[in-house]
């Protein structure tokens, strides 16, 4: 079972490692656009589609958020990220 404590651990080394590849030159500007997109989204006190809306409402910041993050993910270089996920996670992709 996955406590607390770990999902902690592990939010706070993703967001090390998002700041440390925003912060990185060798990142293509859209991919700082899409996560500052992506926290600005999840931030903001209004949502594309009402919560009021069943479902939709709800799962929108659930869908859109991570699809930003994911969108952001795919223009990084594989060596750029590799390099920040090792330093942070301190462990080796296979």
């Amino acid at each position: 079972m996955i406590s607390f404590k770990d999902i902690r651990e592990h939010t706070k080394k993703y967001f090390s490692l998002f700041k440390a590849l925003y912060n990185d030159k060798r990142i293509p500007k859209i991919s700082k656009f899409l996560l500052w997109s992506a926290i600005g989204y999840f931030l903001l006190p209004f949502d594309l589609i009402p919560d009021f809306i069943p479902i939709l409402g709800q799962l929108d910041d659930a869908i859109i958020v991570p699809g930003l993050f994911f969108a952001a993910l795919r223009f990084i270089p594989k060596p750029v990220y590799r390099e920040h996920y090792d330093r942070i996670f301190k462990k080796r992709f296979l």
